[in-house]
Parts: C-alpha cells; structure tokens; sequence
C-alpha cells in the first residue's frame, strides 16, 4: 500500500501495514531539505555579501542568530499548530487567542510549580481553546473565519478576567500581569561544536565565519524547551507523512467525503488536527514566558499567532517550509533589536534579492512579476544609496514589514489543502 486514496481498498490501512512510497524519486524529504539547503546558503552567502560592502558586524553574528532562534520557535510553532489544523481542513485564525491562552497558563503554572509545569499548562491551555475552536467549526459547521475570530476575542478577555481573579497585589501580577515564575528553563551549549563555531567566526574568513557566526548561534546558550521544540519540526513531517495516522489526517483536508467512503472517521481527524493546533500553539505562548520573558504580560503575543499563519502560508503547507519562513520573521525581529546600521544594510539585501528573483522571473518569462520585482529592487537599492540610516518606526515596524513583502513574493505556486475552510457534514455527499 503507497498511500493512495483512489485505490480499490475500502479502507485505510492501519500504521502497522503502512508503508511508504520507495518509488518516489527524489523523496519528499530529500528533494525538500536540498531545495531548503540551496536556499538556507544561498541566502547567507548574500547576508555575507551585503556585510562586506555596507560594514555592519549584526548580520551573520553569534548574538543575532541566537536571538532569532528565541524570537522564531513561538511563531514556528504557531504555524506548525495551523499546519496540523489545515491539513485536516479547518481553518485556524484563532491561533492568536490560542497563543495568548498559553502564555497566561504557562505563567501562573510557572509561578505556582516551576517553568516545566508551565510548559505542561501552557499547552493544555492552548489545546482547550483548540478544542472550543473543534466544536464550533466540526460539529456545529460555524465559519471557520468567524470562529477564530471569536476566539481571539474570548481568549483575550478570559486572561483579563483571570488574572483580575487570580492575582492580587500581595502576589505581585495584576490584571495586566503575572508574577515572575519560579526559575528559567536551563540552558546548554553544544559539546565542541559551539567553542569550534565561536573560534572561526572570529577569524574573519569571508563567507566561513558567517556560516560559524550563525551556527554558534545555534550551539550556545540553548534552552533545552527550544531544542524540544526544533525536534518538532521533523516529527510533525515523519507523523503526517510517513504514517497512516497522517495520511488519514491529509485526506480530511484534501477531499473528506472520499476518505469517510475509505472508512476514515472524518469527524474525529479533524477534532485530533484542531486540538492539537491549539496545543502547538498554546506551546509557542508558554515559551515566549518561560524562555524568554519569565512572566505574562498582557498583549505579549504581539500579533505572533497570526505570523505564524503566515509563515504557514511562506512554507506552502510544509513543516520545513513553515520552519524557514519562521526564521526569516524572527531573523528580522531579531536584527531589529541588535543594530539600527543593520535594518540599514536589509535595503541592500532587498535590493539583492529582488533584482536576482526579477532575473529568475524573466528566465520564465513571467513579465508581470518581473515588472513588478525589477521596480520594488530599483526601489530599494535607491533607498539604501540615498539614506546612512532608517527611521526608528521602520526599525519597530520591521517584522511586519518583512512579513507583508514575503508573503507578497511567496504566492507563486501555492496550493493548500483542497477542502481546507470547506463545511463538512458525515454522510452528506457534495
């Protein structure tokens, strides 16, 4: 069996029978973690590139990268927790709510307990408004759009009500806050391999000492929550793709009145892919308390569940592709705190890159999107000759920015999940 809807069984087959497809040529994973690979170093050699001519020392550095890894796992995590969702077919624009839902558990769990109960209750705080989400969207068939909306607004309003409830002045939180939890997560750096990264990016070698740069920022002073979490990434890709489970759960996103006629519990999909969207990213909420703040602070998911939709969306549905566009979103949160001279230099990158993309569009003579393309690099590389600096509010605004320009330049051949956001009903043929 090779995973196929459209043969002549009845019904899927259970793991123990599942197989892979051996055939395929390259494998789903080798042909994407090479694409991924090619990219991943491609875009380095430009940052190397860039750093050279305009000066600057943030982009490639150990201290920007490990800052990008913290500020990248809540909003990979959020998309990875849309990916479960989407790929069962529902829609899930409450992961704002479900995020926010997971910082306030995970900081009174933390406050109570210590930091690993905080990690426990932030995900089980996620995975109840996931699970509210299930019950309005699979079995009462509410606008998928309208109940995430909802649930960004209950989530929001119930933290307030429970931090007014639970937390008075004598604790040290209030209605806005927690108190301080009771200790950080721990953190490693990786046995010879940090010392070894931290050694050649000092040498100065063009292009190695990036690399070593950004690899040490990797290896040192990682939080054992945050190499949990990056082991979420190929799991989430062997689980839905390399198991039957998984496989029962993408027919539900891709046509589930065939799979129900394969003998899927459709339903029952579908509530396991929302809840645990609602867990992932009710995860990212407990880690931005427990890693990186070490309390709750209402509004401090800052718009991350929705960036994490769009690094869904950056990613094509893929758990790689939602880890890179993560990257690229907390690359840009990161520099923006590091070095004004840097998010200067980002121009250039801009200009760069979209001059080679309009090269690459007009090799597939795609004129309108080279237009386009060749007009916003001509734009950028004008603004980068023409200033020394960018203004202060560009440098706050610049992960919504950057964003906005990804996703304006990521929507060549997508495809989500065919009956994604589309009303289900067991037994009722369309």
């Amino acid at each position: 069996m090779t995973g196929r809807l459209d043969d002549s069984n009845t019904r899927l087959p259970d793991s123990a029978e599942y197989e892979p497809d051996v055939d395929a040529k390259p494998s789903l994973l080798e042909s994407r973690a090479l694409r991924y690979t090619a990219m991943a170093l491609g875009g380095l050699l430009l940052l190397s590139i860039v750093q050279a001519i305009s000066g600057t020392s943030e982009l490639t550095s150990p201290g920007t990268w490990a800052a990008a890894v913290r500020l990248a796992i809540p909003i990979m995590l959020a998309g990875l927790g849309g990916l479960f969702s989407e790929r069962a077919g529902v829609v899930n624009i409450g992961l704002e709510g479900m995020m926010i839902a997971g910082t306030w558990f995970g900081a009174w769990a933390g406050w109570s307990f210590g930091p690993w109960y905080g990690v426990l209750f932030g995900l089980l705080g996620g995975a109840l408004f996931g699970l509210i989400h299930a019950v309005a969207t699979v079995t009462f068939a509410v606008d998928h759009i309208v109940s995430g909306v909802a649930i960004n607004i209950l989530a929001a309003g119930a933290m307030r009500f429970l931090s007014v409830t639970v937390y008075d002045a004598e604790s040290g939180g209030g209605a806005t806050q927690s108190p301080k939890i009771k200790s950080p997560i721990g953190t490693f750096d990786v046995p010879l391999l940090s010392d070894a990264f931290n050694w050649l990016e000092d040498q100065a070698i063009f292009f190695i000492s990036d690399v070593s740069g950004v690899l040490a920022g990797f290896t040192t002073r990682m939080s054992w929550l945050t190499l949990v979490t990056l082991l979420i990434v190929p799991f989430t890709w062997w689980v839905l793709w390399r198991t039957a489970w998984g496989l029962r759960l993408r027919s539900c996103g891709e046509n589930p009145y065939a799979a129900e006629s394969l003998g899927v519990s459709v339903l029952k999909m579908k509530y396991y892919g929302v809840v645990i969207s609602g867990a992932l990213a009710g995860l990212g909420g407990a880690y931005l308390v427990v890693v990186q703040a070490g309390i709750y602070r209402e509004g401090m998911t800052a718009g991350r569940g929705f960036i994490g939709l769009a690094s869904l969306i950056f990613g094509n549905w893929y758990p790689f592709g939602v880890a890179a566009g993560a990257a690229v979103f907390g690359y840009a949160d990161a520099l923006s705190l590091r070095q004004a001279t840097a998010v200067h230099a980002l121009l250039l990158v801009a200009a760069i890159g979209l001059g080679a993309l309009t090269a690459w569009s007009i090799s597939k003579k795609q004129k309108t999107a080279a237009i386009v393309q060749g007009v916003a690099a001509a734009f950028f590389l004008v603004w980068y000759l023409a200033t020394d600096t960018v203004p202060t509010q560009i440098v706050a605004a610049l992960p919504y920015l950057v964003t906005l320009l990804v996703l304006a330049l990521a929507t060549q051949r997508l495809r989500m999940p065919a009956a994604d956001g589309l009303r289900y009903r067991k037994g009722e043929a369309v």
